[in-house]
């Protein structure tokens, strides 16, 4: 089957090399046309597709083809990558660019396919949207594309890797680390040119340029067309396409995605994705004279950064009465248990609609008996807070119930607000980082000594792999 497929290839190929022969005479005829593509050329190209579909269904990786089975597919001649997916119309759409496409082989045709399946598998199409407000875009298109690559053979050369992205920007990136992890090192250490606004993909029309060449930093462009619709609808959907792809053996690192997709519906472990973060949150830089200036070596007279081994991590209590002396210490103790890991410091913040204390912590011998107010619960003090004392990651502990807006913006920190089990979610339209919620915890009618709490409401032994 793989010697008919490379004849329909080349044949197709050939074909393909006098349409783009078509569009660059059209194109210096007319500012912009229309692209029209040849019945029979697209009946020929989709046939193609089929049978490349069939092949990876036959394969021992067949989850694949049968996932690719129920995807739409389309033709556009102005993505940058031969495929590319959104979601649209309630379905999620693959698309071909058959100019790029048929300079693939097989094999290469198979992992740009599974390359898009696995983008969808991770959530990609969610966790990007999230990022983009203070992560460069080139960063988290690279962070995404090394995530998933890992594990394809048979990739394009012009493939971002974690190998070529190591040898190119002169890093040590480590393999089969979650995607926060590259996120957060490529976006601190590559100085990532700024985006022509003139220039972005919202501006961009489609079928308004033809793209014959591959061009890195646009291959997810078409990602901001994807309908509108929450995240949890997009996951359900997501799932329900995965329960009838399992007709056969399925790949271990599948397998993992599937586990992490199922992880992430309702309440998601919060601590995991703390323990998450602590591995890419940022210290505070200090000075040194062993290094130049990143941004300018020429200047000798600049000192250079090195990270400091410390973060400063702080911690925001609401005090309001919203959440339980139950959920509070089980809770911290969690953060403690994590955070003792790495050499950070913690800082305890206790506020209702203003700051009332703040403490040192290191272990759990340092929490002090919770104060008790019953006043209302306001979000901006803490971050005016955190805005003026250098904090790298915040983790705010709440029943959700505030302001709707903060009269204050977050500047150069993480931020994950962990709800209440009884809360309903968090007030705030935009949270500027990630909302997770606490697991129910059976709230006693007497106190509860630091002391006496077990680990077993929020121990790590449903840990997720990390992708």
């Amino acid at each position: 089957m793989e010697h008919y497929l490379d004849n329909r290839i080349q044949e197709l190929q050939r074909k393909s090399i006098k349409l783009i022969q078509t569009f660059s005479k059209a194109s210096t005829q007319a500012e912009k046309f229309v692209v029209t593509m040849p019945e029979d050329f697209q009946r020929d190209f989709f046939s193609l597709i089929d049978q490349v579909n069939l092949s990876l269904m036959e394969d021992e990786n067949n989850f694949y083809g049968y996932f690719l089975f129920q995807m739409s597919k389309e033709i556009r001649y102005d993505i940058s990558s031969p495929t590319a997916v959104n979601f649209k119309g309630a379905r999620y759409v693959i698309y071909f660019n058959p100019l790029l496409f048929l300079k693939l082989n097989i094999r290469q045709m198979q992992s740009s396919i599974q390359h898009e399946i696995l983008h969808i598998l991770s959530l990609h199409l969610i966790r990007a949207v999230k990022l983009k407000s203070r992560i460069h875009k080139a960063a988290i298109e690279m962070a995404m594309d090394i995530v998933v690559n890992v594990y394809l053979d048979h990739l394009p050369p012009y493939a971002t890797t974690l190998e070529w992205v190591n040898k190119t920007y002169s890093l040590k990136l480590k393999p089969y680390q979650p995607f926060e992890y590259y996120v957060e090192e490529l976006n601190s250490t590559i100085d990532f040119p700024r985006a022509d606004k003139d220039k972005s993909s919202e501006n961009r029309e489609p079928n308004d340029t033809i793209k014959t060449e591959y061009e890195a930093g646009k291959t997810h462009d078409i990602w901001d067309e994807s309908d509108l619709i929450d995240e949890s609808t997009q996951q359900e959907f997501t799932e329900k396409i995965l329960q009838l792809s399992r007709k056969g053996e399925i790949p271990t690192h599948v397998k993992v995605l599937i586990d992490l997709l199922k992880n992430s519906k309702g309440e998601l472990p919060w601590n995991l994705y703390l323990n998450r973060l602590m591995g890419t949150v940022e210290s505070n830089p200090k000075k040194t004279i062993t290094r130049r200036d990143r941004r300018q070596p020429d200047r000798l007279d600049l000192r250079g950064e090195l990270r400091s081994h410390k973060a400063n991590i702080a911690v925001a209590i609401d005090i309001s009465g919203s959440i339980s002396d139950e959920e509070f210490k089980q809770a911290l103790k969690e953060v403690l248990g994590i955070v003792k890991n790495y050499n950070h410091e913690i800082t305890m913040i206790e506020c209702d609609n203003e700051i009332r204390r703040v403490y040192p912590v290191k272990s759990v011998k340092d929490l002090k008996d919770r104060l008790h107010k019953k006043g209302s619960t306001k979000f901006s003090p803490v971050f005016e807070y955190a805005n003026h004392h250098k904090v790298n990651l915040l983790v705010y502990f709440t029943d959700g119930k505030g302001e709707d807006k903060l009269s204050v913006i977050p500047r150069g920190y993480q931020i994950l607000w962990v709800i209440s089990g009884r809360g309903e979610g968090l007030s705030l339209k935009n949270p500027y980082g990630v909302v997770k919620k606490l697991s129910s915890v059976e709230v006693k009618d007497t106190a509860l000594d630091v002391t006496d709490v077990k680990s077993g409401g929020f121990s790590m032994n449903n840990q997720e792999r990390f992708i």
